[in-house]
């Protein structure tokens, strides 16, 4: 049979220790804080948003929004950007993606304070994931490493195989995995006859923006599946990467969508948030 990953039951056991570690650091006169910049009004960054300020409150973390219009230009959020790293009380900064088509966002990444990066993209994060000493690392990874960890904690010599390769995701993803001794293949949409690459797989991690890509017969029976992929569809269901019904039957371990990555990146980003304070 196989397990449905509970991305919602990990993520709550992750915050409720979370919750114990803020309590102690409140109390010795630290208390960590989140600042989240939102620019625009993307209905979808906007659930996000507010999920994270929602887990900050139940953590106990202090979360600061800003929600500027999308109208917003490049120097006025630099300016805020400088104002939030030189702010004791904001301990991690995440500007919400994506912007405005006139902002460059990969700029205003390079902006933040490195140590207060809690997302895991500035070019210092990445660089220390990809020489093998993270620091902070990028919570959709993050999150999904611990979910596999659920399965089976020894993945050395597992074979990985990773559709996508953005910064966001799947380049960080591979170094993780790589990092905990797997083969790990990188596929993306250049890639030849991408069915044969996934039956290889012992991990499948799809995170490819294209609604049910992944069918039942690409999949390993056996195999570890991780479907980071959303889309809202036109009757406002949540739809994943992968076929969910197929794999089912076919997997070791599969998840959901939603239900599954998403809660994990969010108790991530309040993992780093609380480990960028603890550092100060």
């Amino acid at each position: 049979m196989t397990f449905i990953l509970d991305g919602k039951a990990v993520a709550t056991r992750l915050r409720d220790a979370l919750t114990q570690d803020v309590t102690r650091m409140t109390q010795s006169g630290m208390r960590p804080g989140l600042s989240v910049i939102m620019v625009g009004d993307n209905p979808a960054s906007d659930v996000y948003v507010r999920n994270k300020i929602a887990a900050c409150q139940k953590t106990g973390i202090q979360s600061f929004e800003h929600r500027l219009p999308g109208t917003a230009s490049q120097s006025e959020i630099e300016t805020l950007i400088a104002r939030l790293n030189a702010d004791p009380a904001i301990h991690g900064i995440l500007l919400q993606l994506p912007v405005p088509a006139h902002i460059n966002s990969n700029a205003l990444i390079n902006l933040i304070a490195p140590h207060k990066d809690v997302d895991g993209l500035h070019p210092l994060n990445l660089g220390r994931l990809m020489m093998g000493a993270p620091d902070i690392i990028p919570c959709t990874p993050q999150g999904s490493l611990l979910l596999i960890k659920e399965v089976e904690q020894n993945l050395s010599g597992l074979h990985a195989v990773i559709l996508g390769r953005s910064i966001l995701f799947g380049k960080p993803m591979a170094q993780l995995l790589l990092a905990e001794n797997c083969t790990v293949t990188q596929a993306h949409s250049k890639s030849r006859d991408l069915p044969a690459l996934c039956r290889q797989a012992d991990i499948l991690i799809a995170a490819t923006g294209q609604t049910e890509m992944v069918k039942g017969d690409w999949i390993k029976p056996g195999a570890i599946v991780i479907d980071v992929g959303i889309t809202r569809m036109e009757n406002g269901t949540l739809k994943g990467d992968v076929d969910f019904h197929a794999a089912s039957t076919i997997a070791r371990a599969i998840t959901p969508v939603p239900g599954g990555v998403g809660p994990m990146t969010i108790a991530c980003l309040l993992k780093n948030t609380v480990r960028a304070a603890a550092k100060e």
